[in-house]
């Protein structure tokens, strides 16, 4: 990556762009600092946003990573690429548009890029990639600059240890997204001088088991398992282990991913919430059913709400109208010989004629599918139209729910199905008796004959099916569904893509690297 490098005398530190990048409660109350400076914080593209860059301000270098409140700042800082509080953050344009979940939306020239990548006429310039490269290297150099700089600072030795931790958890979610996205991607664990960055790609096994692996495992060892008051939000032991079961899972190690999602399971410290769309409600955010979760906060200085309210709601309310459902998608629930739909449905997706937020009715005329997506959205009662770009619901990028389907999962690939049917019908259960719950379903306080009954196959294909059926409708527009396609096989994948005929899957079960980066990074094969 061979990238222009900011000229100046002395490096310095910018202790206001640390202030100024952090989303998380617990730095917004504590750790407000009015310090005039300049900040250079995600101008350009490519790698010049994050491995090359200094970062300026009135702080020299030599006065910053020196007390115990200078390290948790820094830390701090490094959850910031997570949250989508700016458009840059596209992990729903892989995770959901390129699958069959979901179609661009919005009007039909706007964003053109993700058109693109809906239609699987990719090329390294499409901004998406961009963005996404740029975003994830801009956590990884976070990460890797508290690694470098926290060790030598004379601070209490828990603390310490913590941050760490959360580097460590931090730089492992990172990676493991750019995998996912990209494949084989450069490999940096420490920060880095602008000569240094001709860096080739490491295989994903590598990058796996050389870095993911031994650094989640190391990270539950010393984050607590849980946060109170000010530092809720920040990565848990429970969060490094859901993560490794993840990796694993992704690896087809059944036996370690059954493993670490039990061990989850088992530590007690989690649950599914009584109603479903608890868990897309801002009343109830880092609940019992979260594991680890991006916060957002509105109406704050910097900036920190959820850009996702306003990119996802309809025009009539103030929105842009992407990742849009498709029919598809409608068609994967459930429902009841009398025609009554999983109560999932409604509460991922606004159907014609159905209840909307605001006491509005659902058109199918907002939506070039004819539907458009529920969560990630807020009434005006929390935040007005005018403010429609500020949301404050939470991301929960790993939800128990998720957990359970992966031991499922697991341990039906062992040949263990009968054992895999408790996690799954633990999740079903959940949603049927979403009605035993929720006032406002109708017929509230009795759960409809024949809905969402307990599965009973233990033919391992036909459980495999039925578990790959409920993460669908239980993780909807959540942004996993195409990596999951992608791991399941070629023969799965080209069936829920035939509605794409430029899907190839040899070319892509990974995006591009951009180009912005080869012309840079000549050492990229």
């Amino acid at each position: 990556m061979q990238l222009k490098s900011f000229k100046i005398n002395k490096p310095i530190l910018n202790i206001k762009a640390l202030n100024n990048t952090l989303y998380l409660r617990f730095f917004l109350k504590r750790f407000y600092y009015s310090v005039s400076a300049i900040l250079i914080f995600f101008t350009g593209t490519g790698c010049k946003k994050f491995l090359d860059k200094e970062i300026l301000g009135n702080y020299p270098e030599t006065e910053f990573y020196q007390t115990q409140q200078q390290a948790v700042l820094a830390i701090n800082a490094a959850y910031q690429p997570l949250a989508f509080y700016t458009p840059q953050n596209r992990l729903w344009v892989f995770g959901d548009v390129a699958s069959d979940d979901a179609a661009k939306g919005g009007n039909a020239g706007d964003q053109a890029d993700i058109g693109l990548i809906d239609d699987f006429n990719i090329t390294p310039i499409n901004g998406n990639l961009e963005d996404e490269w740029a975003l994830l290297y801009e956590g990884v150099t976070r990460c890797n600059i508290v690694l470098a700089k926290v060790p030598p600072i004379s601070m209490d030795a828990t603390l310490q240890a913590r941050i760490l931790a959360e580097a460590k958890f931090l730089r492992s979610w990172y990676y493991f997204t750019l995998i996912n996205i990209f494949g084989d991607v450069p490999l940096v664990l420490t920060p880095l001088n602008a000569d240094q960055l001709q860096v080739p790609q490491s295989p994903m096994t590598t990058i796996f088991e050389s870095v993911i692996e031994p650094d989640l495992i190391d990270a539950a060892m010393h984050l607590a398992p849980a946060y109170a008051g000010a530092d809720v939000g920040r990565a848990t032991s429970g969060a490094a282990t859901a993560l490794l079961a993840k990796a694993y899972l992704f690896q087809k190690k059944w036996d370690q991913a059954a493993s670490a999602a039990n061990q989850v399971i088992s530590s007690g410290i989690y649950s599914l919430m009584p109603v479903y769309n608890q868990n897309f409600n801002v009343n109830f955010k880092n609940n019992s059913e979260s594991v680890f979760e991006f916060q957002h906060l509105s109406g704050q200085v910097p900036f920190t709400g959820n850009v996702l309210n306003q990119w996802f709601a309809p025009a009539v309310d103030g929105g842009y109208y992407f990742d849009a459902p498709t029919q598809d998608f409608v068609d994967e629930f459930e429902k009841t010989s009398s025609g009554l739909y999983d109560p999932r449905l409604d509460y991922t997706v606004g159907r014609d004629s159905m209840p909307w937020f605001n006491g509005e009715i659902f058109s199918k005329d907002w939506s070039p599918t004819g539907y458009l997506t529920k969560k990630y959205q807020q009434p005006f009662s929390e935040i007005s139209k005018a403010l429609k770009g500020d949301g404050s619901v939470d991301y929960m990028a790993i939800r128990y729910a998720d957990v359970l389907l992966w031991y499922a999962e697991a341990l039906n690939e062992l040949g263990r199905s009968a054992e895999a049917l408790i996690p799954l019908n633990e999740v079903r259960k959940r949603a049927r008796e979403s009605y035993l719950y929720d006032t406002f379903l109708p017929g509230y306080g009795t759960v409809p004959d024949g809905l969402l009954p307990d599965v009973t196959v233990t033919g391992q294909d036909d459980l495999r099916q039925a578990i790959r059926h409920e993460r669908r409708v239980e993780l909807g527009f959540e942004f996993h569904r195409y990596f999951d396609i992608i791991r399941y096989g070629d023969t799965y994948a080209i069936q829920a893509l035939l509605d794409k005929p430029n899907f190839n899957y040899s070319i892509n079960q990974h995006f591009p690297i951009p180009q912005s980066e080869r012309d840079r990074n000549h050492a990229l094969h």
